[in-house]
């Protein structure tokens, strides 16, 4: 049964090779296969710009971390300070 596959699958690989060839041979159709070739080349550049997204997302999480850290400790530091204060100053008796 394996063989009987792969000779359906080698016919029908045939025939696509078989079908392209024609294609461009048709009236606007090398238009066509020259619009796929394109439209491959185009993918092949933004899956290598979305790879460099990846590596500026991690940075960003990174700054958004530090950023987190950064603004605890500076909110803790005010509440440290407004604590030692009086809240009003006290008048002395006249």
């Amino acid at each position: 049964m394996t063989t009987e596959q792969k000779d359906i699958l080698s016919r029908v690989q045939g025939l696509g090779e078989e079908a392209l060839h024609k294609l461009a041979e048709v009236p606007g159709g090398a238009r066509l296969v020259e619009m796929a070739n394109q439209s491959r080349t185009r993918v092949d550049e933004m899956q290598k710009r979305l790879r460099g997204l990846d590596v500026l997302e991690r940075r960003v999480d990174e700054l958004e971390q530090r950023l987190a850290k950064l603004e605890t400790a500076t909110t803790t530091k005010k509440a440290a300070a407004v604590a030692k204060k009086p809240a009003v100053p006290q008048k002395p008796p006249a």
